[in-house]
């Protein structure tokens, strides 16, 4: 009985000490999404530039806040650079926000979606701009 429990004890350690090894490398795992504050552009412009995190866990553009400098709402689109230096506004267009806050888990308010790390994007406003916004990304 005392050789199968002293059998067992290294197999313990190896366990615990493989699970030290593997916390390190936990921390590289990609952060939650990053909300960044825009200022907007008047139609077909893009306002404030940001970039899409590379850290994020997020992958598309999503509006979480709106505040239209001009009223009580706004349509607001995604605006991203490709890699020729050429703005285009995202396939979804336009999308009509009230101001205040927008939820992450309604895709109504994905302004861009499936983006690239690192890609330069902004935010348009149909009628005014110098609106204020939020995009978490």
């Amino acid at each position: 009985m005392k050789s199968t429990i002293l059998a067992g004890t290294p197999a313990i350690a190896t366990t615990a000490t493989c699970v030290l090894a593997l916390a390190p490398g936990a921390s590289a795992a990609p952060q939650a999404c990053v909300s960044t504050n825009l200022t907007t552009g008047q139609s077909g412009a893009v306002g404030t530039i940001a970039y899409k995190s590379s850290t994020s866990s997020c992958i598309d553009l999503n509006l979480t806040y709106s505040d239209d400098a001009n009223g009580t709402w706004e349509y607001y689109a995604g605006r991203l650079r490709n890699s020729n230096g050429t703005w285009f506004t995202c396939a979804k267009g336009y999308v009509y926000a009230a101001d205040g806050s927008h939820s992450l888990n309604d895709s109504t308010y994905a302004l861009c979606t499936d983006v690239n790390d690192n890609v330069p994007f902004g935010v348009a406003s149909a009628y005014d701009g110098f609106d204020t916004v939020t995009i978490t990304h």
